[in-house]
C-alpha cells in the first residue's frame, strides 16, 4: 500500500502534540500533588481542625479562634457551616465552598489560589496564602511553555523530515550526475511514497534517455556507413561519365541516387519514430484494402483474409506492409503469401515466403537496425541490397499503434513475419 507522505508529516505532529500535551498534564498533575504550598495548606487544615473551637461553639468564639489563626498564618480564612452558610472570616472576603467545588483542593481566584478543606465535623475552611509578588511576568511561563512544545514537536519530527531530505539530497546528486553526462546514473528506491514513486520515475526517465542517445549514435555510426557506399558509387559513376555518355553508367548512377533517397528517408522516420510517444494524425484504415494495393505491385504476392478496420497513420501502415513484402521478396523465395485477419481486439497481419528460413539465434536481431544476418540465402535473381532498417520500421511502426512484430517458426522452411494491430474500437 502506498504511503502518502502528507500523512507521514500529520501523523508525527499529532502524535508529537499529543506526546507533549501527555508530558505536560502529569506533570501537572505531580506539581500539584507534590508542592509545598499543598503540603502547608494540608498541615494548616490539620491544625485547625484541632485550634479551632467545635462546631457547637458560639460563634463569637469560634470568629475570635479563627482570626488569632489568620493572624498567625498571615492568611485570609473563611469558616462555614456544614449547610456552607458563613460562620466567620478574618481578611478579605473568600468565595463559598460551592463555589468552586464539592470536594477538597485548590481553585484560582482573582486574589491568587483558594483552598476549601472540610473538617471532621463538616464545617468547611477556606483559605487563600499571603500575596507575594510574582518572581516573573506570568507571560514569561506562558513562553516558556509554547517552547517546550516547540522543542518536543521539532524532536519528534527531525528523524522523519531528515530521512525525507535525506533521500531527496540523494535524487538531486542523481539529477545533477544525469546532466553532467553520465547517463547510466540511477537512483536508489526506498519506501513507498510520492519521494520513491519520483526515484523510480527519475530511473525510467534516465533509462529512456540512455537508450535513445545509445540508439541515435549507433543510428548516426551506421548511417554513415551505409551513405558511403551510395556516394562512392556516385563519385566514380561521375568520374567515368567524363568520358563519354554511357546509358547503363547512367542508369547505375539513377538506381544509386534512389538507394541514397530511400536511406535518408528510412533513417529520418527511424529517428522520428524513436523520438515520439503517439501518433500526430490517426484515420480509419482498411487494413485489407490497404493490403491488396501493395500486394499488386509484386509478382508472385497472394493475399487472403478478411475486412479489418485499424485507427492509425494510413502512411505508415502502408511503409510496414511494403518493408514486409520487400523483406520477403529480396530475402525470401516467391510465392509470397499475405493474409489479413481478426483475432478479437487485434488485426494480424501474416507475411510468409519459402525461403531458408532465419537462423534461431538472429530471429530477434533481425528487427534491430542496420542488421544483416551472417548466413541468410538469397533467391536466384534477386538483390541482397538492403539497409538494414525494413524490419526494424516494421517494429517501430508496429508498436506506435499499440501493437507488436515478430518472427515465427513455421516447421518448414520459409520466414514468417506475424504483426499485430489494435482494432478500431466499433460503436455499441
Amino acid at each position: 500500500m502506498k504511503r502518502r507522505l502528507f500523512l507521514q508529516f500529520y501523523v508525527t505532529i499529532i502524535v508529537s502534540l499529543v506526546l507533549v500535551v501527555a508530558a505536560a498534564g502529569l506533570m501537572w498533575r505531580v506539581a500539584q500533588n507534590t508542592s509545598p504550598a499543598r503540603s502547608a495548606f494540608d498541615f494548616a487544615g490539620e491544625l485547625a481542625g484541632t485550634v479551632l473551637p467545635p462546631a457547637s461553639a458560639p460563634a463569637e468564639e469560634q470568629r475570635a479562634a479563627l482570626e488569632r489563626f489568620a493572624k498567625t498564618f498571615k492568611t485570609d480564612l473563611a469558616l462555614y457551616n456544614a449547610s456552607r452558610n458563613l460562620i466567620a472570616s478574618a481578611g478579605q472576603s473568600l468565595p463559598p465552598p460551592a463555589d468552586w467545588t464539592d470536594n477538597d483542593g485548590p481553585m484560582h481566584s482573582r486574589g491568587g489560589h483558594v483552598w476549601t478543606i472540610t473538617l471532621p465535623d463538616g464545617r468547611a475552611l477556606v483559605m487563600r496564602g499571603p500575596r507575594r509578588p510574582p518572581r516573573w511576568h506570568p507571560a514569561l511561563g506562558l513562553v516558556g511553555f509554547l517552547g517546550a512544545i516547540a522543542a518536543a514537536v521539532a524532536i519528534g519530527a527531525y528523524p522523519i523530515v531528515r530521512r525525507l531530505t535525506h533521500r531527496l539530497e540523494r535524487l538531486q546528486q542523481g539529477v545533477e550526475s544525469l546532466g553532467t553526462g553520465d547517463l547510466s546514473t540511477r537512483v536508489t528506491v526506498e519506501g513507498s511514497d510520492e519521494v520513491a514513486a519520483l526515484a523510480q520515475s527519475f530511473n525510467r526517465s534516465a533509462e529512456r534517455i540512455e537508450d535513445l542517445v545509445k540508439a541515435h549514435r549507433m543510428l548516426l555510426a551506421n548511417a554513415s556507413h551505409e551513405l558511403r557506399t551510395p556516394l562512392s558509387r556516385i563519385r566514380l559513376g561521375v568520374e567515368l561519365l567524363q568520358h563519354g555518355p554511357d546509358a547503363g553508367r547512367q542508369a547505375a548512377i539513377s538506381q544509386d541516387i534512389a538507394e541514397l533517397d530511400q536511406l535518408v528517408d528510412e533513417i529520418l522516420l527511424s529517428s522520428r519514430l524513436d523520438a515520439i510517444e503517439t501518433l500526430d494524425h490517426k484515420e480509419s484504415i482498411d487494413l485489407l484494402g490497404l493490403a491488396a494495393e501493395e500486394c499488386a505491385r509484386y509478382p508472385g504476392c497472394r493475399l487472403d483474409g478478411q475486412p479489418v478496420s485499424v485507427e492509425g497513420d494510413p502512411r505508415l501502415i502502408r511503409r510496414l506492409i511494403r518493408n514486409l513484402l520487400e523483406n520477403a521478396m529480396r530475402h525470401g523465395k516467391p510465392p509470397v503469401h499475405m493474409e489479413v485477419q481478426a483475432d478479437n481486439n487485434r488485426a494480424v497481419i501474416v507475411v510468409a515466403d519459402h525461403g531458408a528460413g532465419i537462423p534461431a539465434a538472429e530471429r530477434d536481431a533481425v528487427f534491430e537496425p542496420f542488421y544483416r544476418a551472417s548466413t541468410r540465402q538469397y533467391a536466384e535473381g534477386t538483390s541482397s541490397s538492403g539497409t538494414g532498417l525494413g524490419l526494424s520500421l516494421v517494429r517501430l511502426i508496429a508498436r506506435r499503434h499499440g501493437g507488436e512484430a515478430a518472427y515465427e517458426t513455421t516447421g518448414e522452411t520459409g520466414s514468417q513475419f506475424r504483426v499485430t494491430l489494435i482494432r478500431k474500437k466499433t460503436a455499441a
